[in-house]
């Protein structure tokens, strides 16, 4: 069998960066695309460990997660495009505050 840990440092990898990108950024598409590079982070890990333990249950769920990340991006990016076209901007600060 192959070695856990490079698929784990890629996994946690992967959850890092979009963890630093979803802190730091402030546009709304790159927060969205920040989100799904932590949950493909989460879908490596699951892979690797289904792969190491041999498991074809939890390859069976790394494939669910995957469809899971494909509609929530189809619902997400759709949420997006409402929010842009009701303020006219990517940017988080403006939906930040609430109005009355």
């Amino acid at each position: 069998m192959d070695s856990l840990l490079p698929s784990l440092m890629l996994g946690a990898a992967l959850f890092g960066l979009g963890v630093v990108g979803f802190l730091v950024r402030r546009n709304l598409i790159v927060i969205f695309l920040s989100t799904e590079v932590m949950f493909q982070g989460v879908i490596v890990t699951a892979a690797a460990f289904a792969r190491y333990y041999a498991h074809v249950e939890g390859q069976a769920y790394a494939l669910l997660l995957l469809v899971i990340a494909a509609v929530e991006a189809g619902l997400a990016l759709g949420l997006v495009m409402l929010l842009y076209r009701r303020r006219d901007t990517l940017d988080a600060e403006a939906w930040s505050t609430m109005r009355g």
